[in-house]
């Protein structure tokens, strides 16, 4: 694989989890946002917290330091949730990642980032796209279509439907009563 195949672009969005500093490419983010309400759905993994209302749409919320095997997310006042689209079966997928602060959009020319380690013993680093630097840490260039599986974005996706149903029938219900 070479470098140029890589990445798509050279700006990336930069976030830390834990002591650990990640990226995702500016072109798969919407934006960030302040820790917002979330809605806990029920019999969902642990790492997908819930959802959250983000103009009026249902965006369910993934802890990524417990999809990756990290302790919780505890909230500071630099908590806050990248709103990222992804794809899944040709269609794009809205999703919110808890991280424990943003730190700032990088550039990074495809030459500073080096292909991801091969770690073999059955290990999945599939999801990340590569290894950058910045200063004196690494950074793991996350690949946002793979970071949740097929199964795992069906399971987001269905929670969300189906806390905008139960929305909807609250609505209705609202106003049947008026």
């Amino acid at each position: 694989m070479g470098q140029t195949s890589i990445c798509n672009s050279n700006q990336y969005l930069t976030f830390t989890l834990g002591n650990e500093l990640f990226a995702a490419d500016i072109a798969k983010v919407r934006e960030v946002l302040d820790f917002p309400t979330i809605t806990r759905v029920p019999r969902m993994p642990d790492y997908l917290l819930g959802v959250t209302n983000l103009r009026d749409n249902v965006v369910p919320v993934i802890d990524m330091r417990l999809k990756f095997g990290m302790t919780p997310t505890e909230r500071t006042v630099d908590t806050c949730v990248v709103i990222v689209e992804t794809e899944l079966d040709g269609e794009q997928v809205t999703i919110g990642c808890l991280a424990d602060s943003v730190e700032e959009v990088l550039d990074l020319p495809p030459d500073q980032i080096e292909p991801p380690p091969k770690i073999g013993l059955g290990l999945d680093t599939e999801f990340l796209k590569g290894m950058g630097k910045q200063g004196d840490k690494f950074l793991m260039i996350l690949d946002m279509d793979k970071v949740l599986s097929i199964g795992e974005l069906h399971l987001a996706k269905e929670a969300a439907a189906a806390e905008a149903a139960s929305a909807e029938r609250q609505q209705v219900e609202a106003a049947a009563e008026i």
